[in-house]
């Protein structure tokens, strides 16, 4: 199955490339052309956030693991574990940002590359944690500004903080930046090299493209939804039916629809609430980046515990 997933990853990396050229020559031509921060969110209330939808399931799978028969228990904790990032981020918002930027990066780049990886070494979980910086730095490199607004919107008032950013963005340390994390790609690529690795830097010409062109919150969405979320899709649809992936399709359409309409509709109301103290654009990019940091990291907590336990079990 592995030599198969390569195969659709890399075939869907230069699709998401050639996606990726033309959309971003289109804003080229039209000039003042734009996604609304609207539409950013519902695609990722849909395409988005339907890629952890399964985790229910994986949550069962542990559980079995552990000998818990009760299911309902999984579903507490991870809400708990939501709700308490959400209340962390209130209280400590500097913090709780930075930390979230790190376990993510290291989060991007581990799922969107070690399909292509057998080794399992710490040295590959640091390239991956610098590979997956670039989702990060990019948008920081080539729109500072709006990058820092996004900050602020997200309860950031640390002057501290803002000193820093310009720091390392006067002093060149995102361009830094940006080549170490150019030189995890050719690490990953060049190791044990066969072809299917040109999907690495197909994913990498590709970030930098629509990071260029588009404001942080466009590239951000298009990268997540039309990437990294449909890339961990495909896996987990070869997962439901190893041999036709047309009803690993169906099958994953049918079994994540409860957990991504329930979290959109929570989200929803998140926003409807938010609203009501800040302006409607302030309220989605609130709900998109702390909404995920709060499903990021039950999630990841969920997919390292899942992890150990096989390996520990092999």
């Amino acid at each position: 199955m592995n030599n198969r997933i390569k195969k659709i990853n890399l075939n869907h990396s230069f699709i998401f490339f050639l996606f990726c050229n033309i959309f971003s020559l289109v804003t080229f031509v039209i000039n003042y052309f734009t996604i609304s921060p609207l539409i950013c969110l519902l695609l990722i209330l849909s395409v988005g956030i339907s890629h952890g939808s399964l985790d229910n399931l994986k949550g069962k799978k542990l559980f079995q693991i552990y000998g818990i028969n009760n299911s309902n228990i999984f579903y507490l904790v991870y809400i708990f574990i939501s709700i308490t990032i959400i209340i962390l981020w209130v209280v400590i918002p500097m913090l709780s940002l930075v930390v979230f930027l790190i376990v993510a990066s290291y989060h991007f780049g581990k799922e969107d590359t070690q399909f292509l990886i057998v080794e399992n070494s710490y040295f590959n979980q640091l390239l991956f944690l610098i590979k997956g910086s670039l989702i990060i730095l990019a948008p920081m490199y080539f729109h500072f500004n709006e990058t820092v607004s996004i900050f602020k919107l997200l309860l950031i008032d640390n002057e501290f903080f803002y000193k820093f950013l310009n720091f390392i963005e006067t002093n060149r340390i995102l361009f830094f930046g940006i080549i170490l994390a150019t030189l995890s790609n050719i690490i990953l690529f060049t190791k044990n090299f066969e072809f299917k690795k040109f999907t690495i830097f197909l994913d990498y010409f590709s970030i930098l493209i629509i990071n260029y062109y588009f404001s942080p919150l466009i590239a951000f969405t298009i990268y997540f939804c039309f990437l990294h979320s449909i890339r961990h899709s495909i896996t987990l649809m070869s997962e439901l039916n190893e041999t036709d992936l047309n009803l690993g399709f169906k099958l994953f359409i049918k079994k994540a629809l409860p957990l991504t309409i329930f979290t959109a509709t929570f989200f929803l109301f998140g926003l409807y609430f938010l609203n009501n103290y800040y302006s409607f654009n302030s309220s989605i990019l609130k709900i998109i980046f702390i909404g995920l940091a709060s499903l990021t990291f039950p999630h990841i907590l969920l997919e390292y515990l899942l992890e150990k336990n096989e390996k520990q079990r092999n």
